[in-house]
């Protein structure tokens, strides 16, 4: 791993610089296939055993692998190796993966700015508590952000993938997806006993009611490292736009926060994540840019990169701003980062109900307890602390807005929450006039009343 962050310039227009490019291209895959084939080993990242993925791959798939890697990993114009493992590739804007979706053929990237939502009610500039990362505040926030290294004017920031990331998913079809998570909460009735979500998925969520139009929604959210303890679990903290069907095959989900994964990313660092799906995760949409769809417009933001500095028990407090809306101009739904930056947009091509607007808004927790050893696992949600323990040791979610039909920002005051298994993860609601609607939640998973 580099020390420092380097800086590696691709040469371009000179035939001798090709013909090596090719011959080392062709030397790494051998040296790949080598090291699958015969050494297939895993680092163990925080004490999770990565040993169930170090299996003999045939050459076939491997060789199916790179061909899908060399899709989504498009030629980078300067990469950027960060002092986390990462290679960060500066990709020319118009050759970024989303162009190569087909319903996006013909389609121009938006240059044009969005609409911004209005304002309607001013909150209070100043949180009076300790939270370090402010809207606007240009922090080194992105492991490799580091020495200060940016992508070139023109380009986006993706990350790189690599084989031993596939490696570590069910299968190729399965790299980057979502299984089908979702809950209906409205189907719930509030003295439902507790139970687990299909799937082993658990959620500790605020939403709003399905009588409106919505046209976005806004959050500040506390960032922890929450410990795994299966590779094959998460722990996520994100906003869902949703439109559709809950029990059917076309439900459309636009969603962002911060999660650790450590199948999909092979450590346990919290990144900033994407999600989009069309037909209830079945075959559309995926992570980040893993696949054709988000269209990326910053050139300083990556996604799926890891966030730093996050939140300690009892000391600083981090969090990141998210909006996700509709430009009620050309109708492509937007990604803001803190205090106003443009991330990206998703196409209003790419969805069926979202093309319109969103039915419901939730915002909150999600894990995934796999039930290794027939409990209840102690992967964590949030800071792996209950709702009551409150500010600096529970995690939180603040100041939550939606945008109306006049693109206009404000405060929620109508919310619904739900946990499945209170004594695993619990959520706790209020409001104030610093944070608006806000609550708290997460929880431990594992422990004497969650068997």
């Amino acid at each position: 791993m580099a020390s420092n962050t380097n800086i590696i310039a691709n040469k371009r227009g000179v035939s001798s610089h090709l013909h090596l490019h090719l011959h080392l291209r062709r030397l790494r895959h051998l040296l790949l296939l080598f090291s699958i084939l015969f050494a297939a080993k895993f680092d163990l990242v925080s004490g999770l055993n990565y040993t169930k993925y170090s299996r003999k791959v045939s050459s076939l798939r491997l060789e199916r692998i790179q061909k899908h890697l060399e899709k989504i990993n498009k030629p980078a114009v300067i990469t950027i190796e960060s002092p986390d493992g990462d290679i960060i590739d500066c990709v020319h804007k118009k050759k970024q993966p989303a162009l190569d979706h087909p319903l996006l053929k013909n389609h121009k990237i938006q240059k044009v700015a969005p609409e911004m939502p209005k304002v309607k009610m001013l909150k209070n500039d100043e949180d009076k508590r300790d939270s370090k990362r402010r809207e606007g505040e240009d922090l080194v926030w992105q492991m490799w952000h580091r020495n200060g290294t940016r992508c070139p004017k023109g380009t986006v920031p993706i990350r790189r993938s690599t084989t031993h990331d596939v490696l570590r998913a069910k299968s190729l079809f399965h790299f980057g997806k979502k299984q089908s998570t979702i809950i209906n909460p409205t189907s719930r009735r509030t003295d439902a006993p507790d139970v687990v979500s299909g799937g082993g998925h658990e959620h500790a969520i605020a939403y709003t009611g399905t009588s409106q139009e919505v046209y976005g929604a806004k959050a500040t959210i506390n960032v922890w490292d929450p410990s795994i303890q299966e590779v094959n679990e998460f722990s996520l903290s994100q906003i869902w736009i949703l439109s559709g069907s809950f029990d059917g095959s076309d439900l459309n989900s636009i969603e962002a926060g911060w999660q650790v994964s450590p199948e999909l990313y092979g450590d346990s660092r919290p990144r900033l994540f994407t999600y989009w799906t069309t037909d209830s995760y079945q075959a559309t949409g995926c992570y980040n840019l893993l696949c054709a769809g988000f269209v990326q417009t910053n050139s300083r933001i990556a996604i799926g990169a890891a966030i730093s500095p996050f939140s300690q028990y009892a000391a600083n407090q981090y969090d990141i701003t998210i909006l996700i809306w509709k430009d009620p101009k050309l109708g492509n739904w937007w990604m803001g980062f803190g205090d106003n930056t443009l991330v990206g947009y998703w196409p209003a091509e790419l969805f069926t109900h979202l093309a319109d607007h969103a039915t419901m808004v939730e915002w909150g927790g999600e894990v995934v307890n796999s039930r290794a050893n027939g409990k209840h696992t102690s992967t964590e949600m949030g800071s792996g602390h209950f709702a009551e323990d409150g500010f600096g040791k529970a995690s939180y979610f603040r100041n939550l807005e939606i945008v109306d039909t006049d693109n206009s920002l404000t405060s929620v005051h109508d919310i619904s929450t739900l946990a499945e298994n209170t004594n695993c993860y619990n959520i706790k609601n209020s409001y104030n006039n610093e944070w608006g609607t806000y609550f708290y939640y997460g929880g431990p998973g594992n422990n004497p009343r969650c068997p």
